[in-house]
């Protein structure tokens, strides 16, 4: 299942939500007017390393503003939490405080991670505040559509907000739980496989173990495991199928080598085809919906020319199916992975 490590653009540059997905937005209810910008955020004149509870540098940073900007800032946080969590109503934050705000720099959209905490009990959540591009959009509604999992986020021009999607970082399983003898090594392993499959289906990249969580459940009589992407940034816009893969990327070698202890060829076809019925079953219940993402899709480019050609010749080799040559789009591409879904399931 492994091989070389893939090689992506360093820097993915950031898409402009176009017309068609700005009504997509709206009919969907995924729009709202936000009481500040991301760009209000950016007002902070220094920041300081943001460290973990046992010191060690997270590689975020805090921001230091000016106390007029951060009294500001902190109000309307509290508003956009509410917008995103209840719809506005501001009477979840009323014994709500926000305690930091965090940056990073080196993220795509270069991420802010606020954190919000019920002085009433000390309980807290996170909620983040990203540039708006069109690329992660996409890959967030296909989330919703595609994958088991719902997801929750807010679009104001420039602006998206997300809320925080609770789990283990796939590294800090894969370093020192996934051998946990509490834990079924087979039931991980299926839902890499099936992970795997939603990825080269949906055209999400770049899903190294840093990118996704492990989300764990306990059941009656054993514990249930499903991974969770939390980076859309690099929803299809490379060109190498294999970024498409996360079989292939060296930091997922751990889920890889337990995939090919716990499971054979057999098993693993069998988790594929349930995903692909699984993935079958969401689409036709969305039909209307993922029909007026593909319709918004297709009025902008979301790739280079260059990028499209090689992607449709690595699934036309995948797939062994010469019909990928005929697309002109990722939407194409991905739109026929969908319908190949659809009738591998029937056959």
């Amino acid at each position: 299942m492994q091989e070389d490590d893939v090689k992506i653009s360093r820097k993915k540059p950031i898409f402009p939500v176009g017309p068609g997905l700005v009504k997509y937005l709206k009919a969907y209810q995924r729009d709202g007017k936000l009481p500040l910008a991301y760009r209000d955020l950016l007002s902070f004149q220094e920041t300081i390393p943001s460290l973990d509870k046992f010191g060690n540098d997270t590689l975020w940073e805090i921001p230091l503003y000016p106390p007029h900007v951060q009294d500001t800032l902190y109000d309307q946080l509290k508003i956009v939490y509410a917008q995103l969590k209840a719809s506005g109503n501001t009477r979840i934050v009323e014994h709500k405080v926000i305690e930091k705000i965090e940056f990073c720099a080196f993220g795509n959209t270069h991420p802010f991670r606020i954190k919000i905490v019920n002085r009433l009990n000390d309980v807290y959540d996170y909620f983040y505040i990203k540039q708006a591009d069109a690329s992660r959009i996409y890959g967030l509604e296909l989330e919703e559509i595609v994958s088991p999992n719902q997801v929750n986020y807010l679009y104001d021009r420039d602006t998206l907000v997300e809320e925080h999607i609770v789990g283990i970082p796939g590294d800090v399983f894969a370093k020192g739980r996934i051998t946990n003898p509490d834990y079924n090594q087979t039931r991980i392993a299926k839902e890499f496989v099936k992970f795997n499959e939603r990825c080269v289906i949906s055209m999400l990249g770049d899903m190294r173990a840093y990118n996704f969580v492990m989300q764990i459940t306990p059941d009656f009589d054993d514990f249930q495991f499903r991974i969770r992407a939390i980076d859309f940034d690099q929803q299809f816009y490379e060109g190498n199928i294999k970024v498409y893969l996360p079989q292939f990327f060296k930091e997922n070698l751990p889920f890889v080598k337990l995939s090919m202890e716990h499971l054979n060829e057999k098993t693993v076809l069998q988790y594929q085809q349930e995903e692909r019925s699984s993935i079958v079953h969401r689409v036709r219940s969305e039909r209307h919906r993922i029909k007026d993402l593909r319709d918004a899709s297709k009025t902008q480019m979301l790739s280079t020319p260059e990028n499209i050609e090689r992607l449709k010749a690595g699934y036309a080799k995948y797939y062994d199916n010469e019909h990928y040559f005929k697309c002109h789009s990722m939407t194409d591409i991905i739109e026929l992975n969908v319908k190949n879904v659809i009738r591998q399931v029937q056959l």
